[in-house]
This record gives C-alpha cells, structure tokens and sequence, in this order.
C-alpha cells in the first residue's frame, strides 16, 4: 500500500477511523468490531484512529479505545509498525458531547487513555475540539508538556483554524506532526487548512472523508461526478472519493470508518487507485 509521513512515522496512506465501532446503537458486536480492525490490517493499514469519548454514552467512556487495544492484542500478525492515534478534550454528559480543554482534564485524559490502550506513551495524541471556556494557549502548553514528559510520542490538533495551527506550531514545536479537520466532497471549507499543513509540513488528517456517516450512504447522489468516475473505472464511489483526497496532497491521510471488514478493503483498495488529471478536473470541480 502507498505510505505516507505522520511526523516521524511512515503508515499507510489510508487508515481507520473507528468511531463507528463504537458510538451507534447498532454497532457490531465487540467480536465483529474486532473483526473489522483485523481486516483493516491484513490490508495493509497502519493507522487506526479512535478518542476516549468514542463510545454511545457517559457511561462506557473509553469504549472505543478498549476495543482498538483488544483487536491489536488478538490480532495474529505483526502490529508493531500500527500507530495508535486517539483524542482527549471532549467529555460526555449522558449522551451528550462537551468540552474541557483544561490542562488538568487534557493530563487526566492522557493518562486514562494510556491505561485504556495498554501502551508507556501515545503514539499520536490528538486534541480533539477547541475548547471555548480554556484559551488555546492554555491547551497547546498541555500538550507540549505531555510529549516534554514522555506520555506522547507525537502531538495533533483537530478543528482547527489557520491561525490556531500557528499558535500550536509555535507552543508544541517539533512533536506537533497532525491537523485533524472535517474534508469531504461536499465538505471542502477546510482547504486553506489543507494548503497550509502541506505548507509546513505536517500531516492533514481528514475526517468523515464520506461527508458523515448519514451522508455516506448517498454519497453516489450528493457527488455525481465521484459516482460517474466511479463507474468509469468499475469501482466504488468511496474508492474514487478516498483516491481524489490522497490526490490533493502528500500529506493528506484520510481515515474512513468501516462496520463490516469489506468496507475497510475497499477503502485500503484506494491507495493503489491513480485517477487522470482530466478525471481530477471533474471531481475539483
């Protein structure tokens, strides 16, 4: 499979965004879940993304994240090279999704999500939301000490703007490595973002690269154009869609969720998928 850089480390150019593992009332079970992720990495993926508040309510927060480590534990092969990326900075109150970007809160998550995931430091620690009550300086600091004391290896910023990037460019320094922001065919406001990590090197990580998991299922008639490319080359829609995003840049690595193990095949598939400069036009356009 085609690779790509997340600060020091090379995975593949398409990984896994598990949240729909865990957050829906009608996701897999734990063993299908499972089953899903073992899937992904028999084709080839190395990136698998999760957040500690990835799960259906307050009460199994952390869902997710368990789930990734027992997949990693069960799985039968090497999982060595596999980064581990997960996010704090969003709480639960029942079902609901809240923000605390507080130092305190961002070390207590860090710590739990260590405990949960089974590993001395984090791969990639993302954070996950600007918190509106904590100035962002506040936050970035955090996660500088956070990585200045060993519990991450490598730092990422989700929802963020230009100048947040900048600020956590100047705080984080060198273990800032990811920008995680919304992108889709319908959802393309963060291209500037996009430009300005290619800029400066850091990883831009797409999420909801289907435009969400209740527009996914009519991607083929919110996007004709990705849906009559796809029928071109005989493909599915998604493959031309995870394919026209690895084409926007090198640094682009999107992160497709998937409940059964043949959406994350085919969606791995699309690393391998080259589109024409004419076929590009349409679907920029």
């Amino acid at each position: 499979m085609q690779q790509r850089r997340i600060g020091d480390r090379t995975v593949s150019a398409i990984g896994l965004g598990a949240m729909p593992l865990s957050t829906k009332d009608d996701r897999p079970a734990p063993e299908d879940a499972q089953a899903v992720v073992h899937a992904a990495l028999d084709a080839g993926v190395t990136l698998i993304d999760t957040a500690d508040a990835y799960a259906r309510d307050e009460a199994e927060f952390g869902h997710n994240e368990s789930l990734v480590a027992a997949a990693l534990a069960s799985y039968g092969g090497d999982t060595s090279s596999v980064l581990v990326a997960t996010k704090g900075g969003h709480t639960r109150r029942g079902t609901d999704w809240e923000l605390d970007g507080s130092p305190a809160h961002l070390r207590k998550a860090c710590e739990d999500s260590l405990r949960r995931l089974g590993v001395d430091a984090i791969g990639l620690y993302q954070y996950h939301r600007p918190d509106p009550e904590t100035p962002w300086e506040e936050s970035m600091g955090a996660l500088r000490q956070l990585a200045d004391d060993g519990l991450v290896r490598m730092v990422g910023i989700s929802n963020a703007d230009i100048a947040q990037i900048d600020v956590a460019r100047s705080i984080v320094g060198p273990s800032l490595a990811s920008v995680q922001n919304q992108f889709s065919p319908g959802w393309r406001f963060s291209a500037d973002e996009l430009a300005h990590c290619a800029a400066h090197g850091l990883a831009f990580i797409p999420w909801s690269p289907f435009g969400g998991v209740t527009a996914a299922g009519s991607l083929s008639s919110t996007a004709p154009a990705f849906a009559e490319v796809a029928g071109e080359l005989g493909v599915s829609v998604y493959r031309v869609t995870l394919a026209w995003h690895l084409a926007q840049s090198d640094v682009v690595v999107p992160i497709p969720g998937a409940s059964r193990p043949s959406s994350i095949q085919d969606s791995a598939a699309a690393a391998n998928l080259q589109l024409t400069p004419e076929q590009l036009t349409r679907l920029s356009a």
